[in-house]
């Protein structure tokens, strides 16, 4: 038999093989794959300038800044080009002819509200007559018709009034104009019978129905027929009085209730005006 002391140290190595087997192996580190940082809520595509470092997003800020002479420059280019339209539209006014430009007063070039037109008309002898004939006189115009019952004979009769005031007072003379607004009844023929009766120095002027109508609404004068039965009627009508300088700009408009003398006074301070502007 094997001694004692065999035995135990047979028996140690027998219970350190065994508690060795039951050991277990000891643990590995494990490595992850480290990933970069990404915020929620943006896209993962690459086109999104968020998704960009920041380094390279200050780069491009950088490289689209533009210098300061790039918004200047196109500024200068196009004040200047305004600036040389103005001198060249001031320069074609003045070199209007000067035949051209003394032909005309000083005071006919001034802008005055567009009252007046072109118009062709027959006096009470059939001759015609344009506005071109009425230039150089003042000019005093009046629209009515021969059968007016009332309100018409008085503003006649204020014209010629007028007319015999301006010439004894002032030395003024002026053009006295009749134009009917009732061409189917106011012939030449009647018109010159129903004028002489209260000066036959008032000039009266018809024409067609389209020729009356086109005079009258180029100086905003209101006519229209009222209980018309076959031929009696009465025209309704504005009765303004256009007193109109020798350029034949409308300088003043005077209603039914002036009287003679006011309106021979206004028109005096008005032909004394344009004098004194033409003077200086």
């Amino acid at each position: 038999m094997l001694p004692a002391r065999f035995l135990k140290l047979s028996l140690l190595r027998r219970l350190a093989a065994a508690r060795a087997a039951e050991v277990p192996p000891p643990l590995k580190t494990r490595l992850f794959p480290v990933r970069g940082y990404q915020s929620r809520g943006y896209s993962t595509g690459g086109s999104s300038k968020y998704n960009r470092p920041m380094k390279q997003f200050g780069e491009e800020n950088v490289s689209t800044s533009r210098p300061l002479i790039y918004y200047i420059v196109p500024s200068a280019i196009l004040a200047f080009a305004g600036l040389a339209t103005f001198v060249h539209y001031n320069d074609e006014k003045r070199m209007i002819p000067l035949a051209q430009q003394t032909s005309v007063p000083n005071r006919c070039n001034i802008n005055r509200p567009a009252i007046g037109g072109p118009f062709k008309l027959y006096d009470t002898e059939n001759n015609v007559v344009t506005e071109s004939k009425l230039r150089g006189d003042w000019t005093l115009m009046y629209f009515g018709y021969t059968s007016s019952p009332d309100v018409g004979p008085a503003e006649v009769q204020k014209i010629a009034d007028v007319v015999k005031l301006l010439e004894s007072k002032n030395d003024i003379k002026i053009k006295p104009l009749f134009i009917t607004i009732d061409p189917q009844r106011d012939s030449p023929a009647q018109l010159k019978a129903y004028l002489s009766e209260f000066d036959p120095r008032i000039v009266g002027l018809t024409g067609s129905v389209d020729a009356i109508r086109q005079i009258a609404q180029e100086y905003r004068i209101f006519f229209k027929k009222v209980g018309e039965v076959g031929q009696d009627y009465i025209v309704e009508s504005s009765h303004n009085m256009y007193l109109l300088d020798p350029c034949l700009e409308t300088v003043r408009c005077f209603g039914a209730e002036y009287k003679a003398s006011d309106l021979a006074e206004a028109i005096t301070t008005e032909v004394q005006k344009a004098s004194n502007s033409a003077t200086n």
